[in-house]
C-alpha cells in the first residue's frame, strides 16, 4: 500500500502576472461559476525544479531537460579532433538514444543533432554518454549498438523520479511520476486589470517632441492562491531504486521550494515574490483528495487570509467526518498568526 504526502498551500501574490496565457494576460479558470486567477502546474514545477532552493539541496541528482544534447556531443567530438563526418554520425546516434532524430536542415546545420521532443536525461545517463565520447575519441571509431543501449542507466535524478519521464522511442525507460501538482487557483473571484504604461526617450528634450517613445498595456491581478501537491512516497522510493534517504531529501527540497519559490513571470515589473502564508501537510495511506471544494464559494470576507484558512480547516474536518480520518498525521504552519515553522514542516514530511 502506498504512502502519500499531501501539501495544501495558501499563497498571496500582490498585483502581478506570474503566469501568462498566449495573449500575455494572466491565466484564469472558471470555478464555482466565477473567474479565478490560475498558475499552471507546469509553471510551478518548472520554477521549483530549476530554483536555487531545489538545486542547492539536490546537487548532482538533478537531470537536464533538453532537445539539444546531441549538439554538445558533436562539439565535444570536434574539440577532440574527431573528423567531422565521424563526429556527425556518432552525435546523431547518441542523441537518437533519447528520442527521434530531427531531419537535416540546410538553414540550421546543427538541427540534425537535436531530437523531436524534450528528453529528461539523468546525471548518470549524461555521464555515461560523455564517457562513451572519451572512448570513441581514444579508439577513433563509431559507437556500437550495445554501447548505445547501455546509455540508459538506472536513474538517480530526483526531478525525473518526482515528475516522471516519457521517451516515446523507448517506452521501457519511461518513469511514472511520483508527484502530482494541481493548478493553483485563487480562492476568490478576480477581474483582470490593465496597466497602461509609457516609456520616455532620455534624449528627448521635450521641446520639439513631448510624446512618449513607447506606449503599452500589461494585464495583472492580485490573488490568494490555493495549491495542492501530492507525493506518492512509495513510488518515489521505487523510482530512486530503493534509496530512502535520497527520497526524503528530495521531498524536503520540493516542499521547501513549493512554499518559498515563485514563478518568474513579470517579476521585474511587479516584484511579486511570495512565501506561502499557510501550509497543511498530511501523511497516510488513504486515497488523496484535493481541498479546492473549500473555495467553490469564493472567499469575500475582508480578512481574506484568515477566512481562507478557516474554510480549508473546516473542509478537512468535514471530509474526516464523512469518510473517516483522511490522514494518519498532520502538521501545519500559519505565517499570518506566526504559528509553526518551516523547519518543523520539513522534518514532518521526511520523518
Amino acid at each position: 500500500m502506498s504512502q502519500f504526502i499531501q501539501l495544501h498551500l495558501l499563497t498571496s501574490y500582490p498585483p502581478s502576472n506570474v503566469n501568462r496565457d498566449d495573449l500575455g494576460r494572466p491565466k484564469t479558470a472558471k470555478m464555482g461559476g466565477f473567474d479565478r486567477l490560475r498558475i499552471s502546474s507546469q509553471s510551478l514545477k518548472r520554477n521549483w525544479r530549476v530554483s536555487d532552493v531545489f538545486g542547492s539541496s539536490m546537487g548532482e541528482n538533478i537531470g537536464i531537460r533538453t532537445k539539444r544534447f546531441g549538439i554538445d556531443i558533436y562539439n565535444e567530438l570536434l574539440a577532440n579532433n574527431v573528423p567531422e563526418k565521424q563526429a556527425k554520425e556518432s552525435a546523431v546516434k547518441i542523441a537518437g538514444v533519447f528520442g527521434k532524430n530531427k531531419k537535416a536542415n540546410k538553414n540550421n546545420p546543427l538541427e540534425e543533432f537535436e531530437i523531436e521532443q524534450l528528453a529528461h536525461i539523468s546525471p548518470t545517463e549524461k555521464a555515461a554518454a560523455l564517457a562513451l565520447v572519451d572512448t570513441l575519441v581514444e579508439e577513433n571509431r563509431l559507437p556500437t549498438e550495445d554501447e548505445l543501449k547501455l546509455l540508459k542507466n538506472e536513474s538517480t535524478a530526483v526531478d525525473i523520479a518526482l515528475f516522471g519521464r516519457m521517451l516515446a522511442s523507448s517506452p521501457e525507460f519511461n518513469t511514472d511520476a511520483a508527484c502530482q501538482v494541481a493548478h493553483a487557483l485563487s480562492v476568490h473571484s478576480v477581474v483582470i486589470e490593465d496597466d497602461y504604461f509609457t516609456a520616455v526617450d532620455d534624449l528627448n528634450d521635450g521641446k520639439t517632441d513631448s510624446g512618449s517613445a513607447h506606449i503599452g498595456e500589461s494585464g495583472f491581478a492580485a490573488a490568494l492562491f490555493y495549491s495542492n501537491i501530492c507525493i506518492n512516497k512509495t513510488q518515489l522510493i521505487d523510482n530512486l531504486n530503493g534509496d530512502k534517504d535520497l527520497a526524503n531529501r528530495a521531498i524536503q527540497a520540493l516542499v521547501k521550494a513549493a512554499v518559498t519559490v515563485s514563478p518568474k513571470g513579470k517579476q521585474n515589473s511587479f516584484a511579486s515574490q511570495a512565501y506561502a502564508s499557510f501550509a497543511l501537510a498530511e501523511k497516510g495511506t488513504q486515497q488523496p483528495r484535493n481541498l479546492s471544494v473549500a473555495f467553490l464559494k469564493p472567499i469575500d470576507e475582508q480578512d481574506q487570509a484568515t477566512a481562507a484558512i478557516n474554510a480549508l480547516q473546516k473542509q478537512v474536518e468535514n471530509f474526516d467526518k464523512v469518510y473517516g480520518d483522511c490522514a494518519d498525521a498532520r502538521y501545519q504552519f500559519n505565517a499570518i498568526a506566526g504559528e509553526g515553522s518551516l523547519a518543523e514542516l520539513l522534518e514532518f514530511v521526511a520523518s
